[in-house]
């Protein structure tokens, strides 16, 4: 099966091709580098022809509000015609967890609206949302500094390992399209404060990490249950476990 990963060169987008090719699939990884740019539609009509499923990991390289509802607006308006345009049977998208869930951060509604293009575009779909990523949480880590200490939202925290979700939207890509959004998520729910100190203790950083309710993430107040799947049980869970990973990284 011939299977297009836009976003083809990122975190998820390389795992997802090596994936999908050691599976003995055609998986092709374009990216602006290999002349395929779904935000200017470069490249999709060359790329298209003959692929059975696209999957979409593409992201924005800005997270300013603006610029990043433009982005998933105009390539999801491109990628969609153009995978209309070459009779595309199945259509994949990399979302998050909670996406519809946090209006105060501007990623999420970007998320949103790219949702909203891919079940008004006619071609039949799976939305896959994930919860963070094991390979973010340092990131989230150095948002949360308040002078000596780190101070991080008084919420549930389920992240997973990107290579969890390579192979689940691997999964998702060589199965039929369901026309639905499912959720997946790392194995283990725990507070917040709990993932930010282990991982800033494996490298070496002892700091006091308080979890506050009126701690924002990234411009958005959370809920205890803002990150996680919203119906747990019907979420798929990645087999990696956080203190596998931190061993490994």
């Amino acid at each position: 099966m011939k299977i297009v990963v836009i976003g083809g060169s990122g975190l998820i987008g390389r795992r997802l091709t090596a994936e999908l090719s050691r599976l003995g699939h055609e998986a092709i990884a374009a990216s602006p580098s290999s002349g395929v740019n779904a935000l200017t539609g470069e490249g999709l009509a060359e790329v298209l022809p003959g692929a059975e499923a696209v999957v979409d990991v593409a992201n924005s390289p800005s997270f300013e509000d603006a610029a990043v509802l433009d982005f998933f607006e105009r390539s999801g308006r491109n990628l969609l015609a153009a995978e209309r345009q070459a009779g595309v049977k199945h259509h994949v998208a990399l979302s998050i967890v909670g996406t519809d869930r946090l209006e105060g951060n501007g990623y999420f509604r970007a998320k949103v609206a790219q949702e909203r293009l891919i079940k008004a575009s006619g071609i039949p779909f799976t939305i896959v949302r994930a919860t963070q990523f094991f390979e973010f949480v340092a990131t989230i880590a150095e948002a949360a500094v308040d002078g000596d200490r780190l101070v991080v939202p008084d919420a549930d925290f389920q992240p997973i390992a990107a290579a969890d979700v390579a192979a689940a939207l691997a999964d998702v890509a060589l199965a039929p399209p369901r026309n639905v959004t499912i959720e997946i998520a790392g194995p283990d729910r725990l507070p917040f404060r709990d993932f930010v100190a282990r991982r800033i203790a494996a490298r070496g950083d002892h700091r006091e990490v308080q979890a506050d309710r009126a701690a924002l993430y990234f411009g958005a107040a959370l809920e205890p249950g803002s990150l996680v799947p919203e119906h747990a049980g019907a979420a798929r869970l990645g087999p990696t476990r956080f203190e596998s990973w931190l061993a490994a990284a």
